[in-house]
Formats: structure tokens, C-alpha cells, sequence
């Protein structure tokens, strides 16, 4: 579903990612791993049309989007999800405000039909009848329910995660890989993730890729990855370390 090619990207003098390629397919989850600085979250805003790489190719389910126009990109981002690293929820509106925001903005729905999928996704997520909570009074965990509920309302087919459980304990932790789990699984939808926690992510994921100084060192499976001998990987995977980073 998507094919990174040879992908650079560089802010000013600075490289971020080098020759980037990889492939996801169509279902699953794909764990994208390594250090930080590493250049995941700009990657994952490149496959999101966010950020338009200096040379290479994206495409998703066959079609190009470093070339698309504005309305193109806009046509194609209401089939993505995406839950940023710092929620980016607004603090100025209701938590149902916040997950109906996505489909207020990308489709002509009547407000009804927002009201009946935000309480749905609310139902979903454990968290009935919190459509007019004030974001400033939620839990980490909580907020993070509301940012998987709103990248998931609009039903796309893509889904994208940028560290979901970051500074989550380790039973939230999993409660929200369990609930990207469920509902991957349900929907049939692509995921990738982005995550820190590697030993809670692969117990998720289907594949893997790792990168390490804006290059792909590793794609496979989670037991390839679980295998491996590039001594990056595989300290990410157990925490054996046979150099400096």
C-alpha cells in the first residue's frame, strides 16, 4: 500500500533522511524503530503529504502524492489517520469537538451523523460520555484514547502513530498497543507506528523497519528483526549493545 523510494529530506544544511526506501503492505502493522533524532517523525509526516521531500518517491495504493497539488493532497488525507506524538489536541475544545474535528473539516456530514460517530468512538475507547470534557483535565492515557479516537473516526484506510504511548506506565502502555491491535484488526486497516517502547511495539507488529542516521539499516518481520545481527537492531530488539551508537 506504501512504497518510500530513495526518499531525502534536509532542513537547510542539515540531512535528515538519506535514500529512504521501504515498503509497506496492504493490512498490518509496520513498526518503525530506532534512535531518536533518527528521522521517524519527519518519515512519517513524508508518507502523510505533510513534509515534501527534497528527491524521491512516495506512493500510496499506487498513487503519487510528492507531486499532488493542494487539492489532491487534501482528497488523499481524508483516507489517513494520524496520532501525533504530543496528542496536538486543542486545549479550546470539548474532547467531542476535538474528535469531530477531522470530519468537520475533510467531509459534508450532517452534525448528527459527527455526534453519532464521535459517541461511537468515544464507546470504543472506553470513554463514554466524555464528549463535553475539557482536554486540560484528562490523564496522559485518556488523551491518548481521544487522539486514537480521532485519527480513526473518519474510517480511513491508513493509519499513522507517532509514539502512542509516550509517557504512558507500562499497563496504559499496553492497553493502547492492545487497542491499536483491536482495532487494526476490526477496521483491516494499515498501521504504522512509531515507538520507543520496541518491546511493547513488536508484540503488535508485523513488520518492521529500523532507522538509524536517516538511513534504513533493517526491514523484515518481528522475528527477522528478533534475529538479527546488525548490532543496531539488535540492540533496540534486546538491549545488547556491541558499539557506541
Amino acid at each position: 500500500m506504501i512504497e518510500v523510494t530513495d526518499v531525502h529530506v534536509a532542513f537547510g544544511d542539515k540531512k535528515v533522511l538519506t535514500g529512504v526506501s521501504l515498503q509497506v503492505p496492504e493490512g498490518g502493522i509496520y513498526a518503525l524503530i530506532g534512535p531518536g533524532a533518527a528521522g521517524k517523525s519527519v518519515l512519517l509526516k513524508v508518507i502523510a503529504g505533510l513534509i515534501t521531500p527534497t528527491r524521491g518517491s512516495v506512493q500510496i495504493s499506487g498513487d503519487e502524492i510528492t507531486t499532488m497539488d493542494d487539492a489532491a493532497l487534501m482528497e488523499m488525507r481524508r483516507h489517513v489517520g494520524m496520532l501525533f506524538q504530543n496528542y496536538a489536541l486543542f486545549d479550546y475544545m470539548s474532547v467531542g469537538d476535538n474528535i469531530a474535528f477531522p470530519l468537520r473539516r475533510l467531509f459534508d456530514l450532517p452534525e448528527a451523523e459527527i455526534a453519532t460517530r464521535v459517541a461511537e468512538r468515544l464507546e470504543r475507547m472506553a470513554l463514554p460520555g466524555f464528549e463535553e470534557r475539557a482536554v486540560g483535565g484528562l490523564s496522559g492515557g485518556q488523551k491518548k484514547r481521544v487522539g486514537v479516537a480521532r485519527a480513526t473516526v473518519s474510517r480511513p484506510k491508513l493509519l499513522l502513530y507517532d509514539e502512542p504511548t509516550a509517557g504512558l506506565d507500562p499497563v496504559t502502555s499496553q492497553k493502547i498497543y492492545d487497542l491499536i491491535k483491536e482495532e487494526q484488526r476490526q477496521a483491516g486497516t494499515t498501521n504504522v507506528v512509531i515507538s520507543s517502547d520496541v518491546a511493547g511495539l513488536l508484540t503488535i507488529a508485523d513488520r518492521v523497519g529500523m532507522l538509524h542516521r536517516g538511513e534504513m539499516i533493517f526491514t523484515g518481520t518481528v522475528d527477522e528483526a528478533r534475529s538479527s545481527e546488525i548490532p543496531e537492531v539488535r540492540q533496540f530488539v534486546h538491549g545488547l549493545v556491541d558499539g557506541p551508537l
